[in-house]
């Protein structure tokens, strides 16, 4: 009897730790409260980048050094913009050219490794870059350039499904970070530049089945699928026509192409919309719905509950496809985005109801202001380009000089909320552009601009700048000026510590209350990826990606000019206090 016994407390503990290792949707939902694993991009699908631990703290930060780093080898060394993920005992991390690892967390040698098989023919934006996985069950979930879903067994990295988003001869392509939200996988498309219609799916994750598609150009029918895969239709997105003229909606960009937030507590999960196609905004009179805006999708029935639209009728690449975070604020769910425009907005979380916008970056010129009450941009209409038709010869508009350039205010790199301060952390850029609108025509797999421009400093001082923001005052409470654009994301921790990198290959650290920098250290190419931290074996490790690349040294003109200097690489870096 005492031996059965026995036999079924081991069965049962066996069992226990099974289901320990296995990635359920409770433990993603909780993932901002067990800071011995990451399981979700944004260290919780709310993305507030923030972590519960503070071991490491100002007094000791002196003491953090590295215990291992990885090299992603080979000569593929562009940017590298991957947020790692920890779970079993394994740190699992996105590299360029849709290359994945699955390395041992306390060493850093190499488990295993899949290589996507590319084609020809890809289209990718914005470099080749990959910004992480998901989690789920026993599998790794990442997309590829060539717009590919790929699951991977987390222990072999054996090919457990593989899905196509769509065809990249088209120009779609992906790079985002999947997102679990409600049981489901959640991914959105890239392509903006080509003339892709943005939409979000949602995918059963243990097979990548489709569940329900959602397009965020007005006037597309979204659907539902059945369980053999039969497509059902699932209402229209907005009114047809209502804010496009002519067909210009049938190629209306709003790439979702940065992947989305979750909360689970509305039940709701939000994706920013990029720039409307093409980018002449003299073609396509109207809001243009829902490009440049934040979605609210019900994760349960695939339809929209709400929008807010940050820039309409873009005229000069703003997108909107910035990350929504969501905090709490007197038992109120709200929800912040700073925006490529410029401007830092929040909303409710629930309802999409505008509750304070203002500007973060200092030097503005396409709009003076937002109306709280519209929810509309006050514009500057003479800082729009000009018409290309009212021009001297009728292939080019009135040049005009806007800021904040294409490139944004902030752009992909994730900006990150602290509790205990309740201030956001945002890595935010000065710098502008000129730009004009030049005649184009939609020309499947092409470039679809309509526009030229050149990015511009604004002098000679810095371009980037770490901003810790008031959401409720508005105000800029502290800042940490960098030469060099900052293109990678940003951590909080409860030690009253901000992490994040820089193009000179810096990994620093203020105080998150003053911004006194007190650590940094070099890791041998730019970041422009986000840290991360966790608890190992009772101790807080932190963790960077490392590898200088991205939009700038592609799109930057002068600026690009400005930072040809550094270098490429690729290269996992991890640290812990050492005694």
């Amino acid at each position: 009897m005492r031996a059965r016994l026995l036999s079924l407390l081991v069965t049962a503990a066996v069992a226990s730790l099974g289901a320990q290792a296995a990635v359920t949707d409770a433990m993603i939902d909780n993932d901002a409260k067990t800071p011995a694993d990451i399981l979700s991009n944004g260290l919780g699908p709310q993305g507030q980048r923030h972590s519960s631990l503070k071991q490491i703290t100002r007094e000791n930060i002196g003491r953090l050094a590295p215990v291992w780093a990885f090299s992603f080898g080979g000569e593929k060394q562009r940017g590298q913009e991957a947020q790692p993920m920890i779970h079993d005992g394994r740190m699992f991390v996105t590299a360029s050219y849709s290359r994945i690892y699955a390395l041992d967390v306390k060493t850093g040698k190499r488990l295993w490794k899949y290589e996507h098989r590319l084609p020809d023919g890809i289209m990718p934006c914005c470099d080749v870059i990959n910004r992480g996985a998901a989690l789920y069950d026993n599998l790794v979930i990442f997309c590829t350039l060539d717009a590919q879903l790929v699951a991977l067994d987390q222990k072999t990295g054996d090919v457990v499904w593989k899905e196509k988003i769509d065809d990249y001869s088209a120009g779609y392509s992906y790079t985002a970070a999947p997102l679990i939200a409600g049981g489901l996988l959640l991914t959105g498309v890239s392509g903006g530049e080509f003339g892709v219609v943005g939409r979000v799916e949602a995918r059963n994750p243990r097979t990548g089945e489709m569940v329900w598609s959602r397009p965020v150009v007005e006037g597309h029918m979204g659907y539902r699928y059945d369980k053999d895969g039969k497509q059902i239709e699932n209402g229209v997105s907005g009114t047809p026509g209502k804010s496009w003229p002519g067909d210009l909606w049938k190629t209306g960009g709003a790439a979702t192409w940065l992947g989305g937030t979750y909360d689970p507590k509305t039940g709701l999960a939000y994706f920013g919309t990029g720039n409307p196609s093409p980018w002449n905004s003299h073609l396509r009179k109207g809001d243009n719905l829902y490009s440049c805006s934040t979605v609210a999708i019900d994760v349960k029935t695939g339809k929209i509950v709400w929008h807010y639209q940050n820039t309409p009728n873009d005229g000069w690449d703003f997108d909107g496809v910035n990350e929504f975070v969501t905090f709490e604020d007197g038992g109120r769910v709200l929800g912040a985005k700073a925006d490529r425009n410029g401007f830092f907005y929040v909303n409710d979380a629930k309802t999409g109801q505008l509750v304070n916008a203002f500007p973060f970056v200092k030097k503005l010129t396409w709009a003076t202001g937002i109306d709280l009450k519209t929810g509309r941009p006050n514009y500057v209409p003479e800082n729009r380009p000009g018409d290309p038709t009212k021009g001297a010869d009728g292939k080019k508009g009135e040049v005009v000089f806007s800021a904040p350039s294409f490139l944004g205010g902030k752009n992909q790199m994730p900006m990150a909320y602290s509790p205990e301060t309740k201030l956001f952390y945002v890595p935010a850029n000065e710098w502008g552009m000129e730009i004009w609108n030049e005649p184009i025509t939609y020309k499947k797999g092409a470039a679809y601009l309509g526009a030229g421009f050149t990015i511009k400093t604004l002098g000679d001082g810095p371009i980037g700048s770490l901003r810790a923001v008031d959401p409720k005052s508005g105000k800029i409470v502290w800042e940490v000026s960098n030469d060099a654009p900052l293109w990678g994301g940003v951590l909080t921790t409860a030690g009253n510590l901000v992490f994040w990198g820089t193009p000179e290959g810096y990994l620093k650290a203020a105080d998150a209350k003053t911004g006194e920098v007190v650590w940094q250290f070099q890791t041998g190419s730019g970041v422009v990826a986000p840290p991360v931290t966790w608890d190992q074996n009772g101790e807080q490790w932190v963790a960077v990606v490392s590898g200088w690349g991205g939009a700038v040294p592609l799109w930057g003109g002068d600026v690009a000019k400005k930072v040809n200097y550094l270098e490429q690489g690729g290269m996992v870096w991890v640290f812990r206090l050492m005694k």
